[in-house]
This record gives C-alpha cells, sequence and structure tokens, in this order.
C-alpha cells in the first residue's frame, strides 16, 4: 500500500507524554502522582530555524530545541534557560528520541544543512512531494523514506 503525504505528515502532529524523574525536578522523594510533560516531535522545519538562529551556540540549541518540542508546559525562551540543567537535558534527549534524532549537540547543524537538503531534493524527486510537505515531516520519518528510495520502495 503505497502511503499518501498526509499519512507521512500525521506523525509530526503526533503528542508524547513523557514521565519526568522527581529527581531532575528537585524533590527526592517520591510523588503520589506522576509528573509529565508533553512533547512533541521536531519536524526539519524546527530543525532548520533552530539552526539558523543557533548558530553554533550549542546552550541556544538546546533551549531553542525544548521550547519548540515542549507542548504542555509551554515555555519561553528565557524560562527554558532557567531550567535546572539535568532537567534541560533530559528534554533535549527525549525530544530527539521522539524525532528519530540520537546525534549529538554539535552535529546537528551539519545535520540540518547539506544532508538535509539532499534529503529532501531525493524525496522530492522519488515522491513527488512539494517542500512544505517535506518540511513538515520530522527526521524518523525522512529517514524511513530515503531508506524505501534507496531499496527500491520496501522498507526493510
Amino acid at each position: 500500500m503505497t502511503m499518501t503525504a498526509e499519512d507521512l505528515l500525521a506523525g509530526s502532529s503526533l503528542t508524547h507524554e513523557v514521565d519526568v524523574p522527581p529527581e531532575l525536578l528537585g524533590s527526592h522523594e517520591p510523588h503520589s502522582t506522576r509528573s509529565q510533560v508533553m512533547l512533541r516531535p521536531l519536524t526539519v522545519r524546527d530543525l532548520q530555524r533552530i539552526a539558523k538562529a543557533a548558530h553554533d551556540d550549542e546552550k541556544l540549541s538546546a533551549s531553542l530545541i525544548i521550547q519548540q518540542g515542549l507542548v504542555e508546559p509551554a515555555l519561553k525562551l528565557d524560562q527554558v534557560s532557567q531550567l535546572p540543567a539535568g532537567l534541560a537535558r533530559f528534554l533535549v534527549d527525549r525530544i530527539n528520541s521522539i524525532s528519530g534524532i540520537s546525534t549529538p549537540q554539535d552535529e546537528l547543524a551539519e545535520l540540518v544543512q547539506a544532508p538535509l537538503a539532499r534529503a529532501c531534493f531525493v524525496l522530492a524527486k522519488e515522491f513527488g512531494w512539494t517542500p512544505e510537505e517535506i518540511s513538515g515531516m520530522t527526521i524518523g520519518q525522512i529517514l524511513l523514506y530515503l531508506e524505501m528510495a534507496r531499496g527500491g520502495g520496501e522498507a526493510r
């Protein structure tokens, strides 16, 4: 069954409830209720904006990743910068994971530059998608469809 552009883009609107370890919230006592945040995967467009805004500033990249990926509670950039470092690292790791990104922060700019442009070109050529459709996809979705294009259209 061939997927439609709508099928592909559906993954970028998913949200994920993530339990935050109590020790990252400044409490070493077990909570009677779970402490959760709502996260969403980053899209290609998000990563391009983050790379452009942050240049080579890893701290700003991390803050922008949290601001873009944290749905609930939503935080402003100045609030994100006030988060404890351990909690910020936890959130960045979880956002990267649900986005299909498992690269260190210093590789983020490299990830979204030339290789991403080539990936968008290949997907547009192979599947006939517009740049707007591709930019709404998560990195995980892009990698899946690049693999399908490389393998003759079949997922392995």
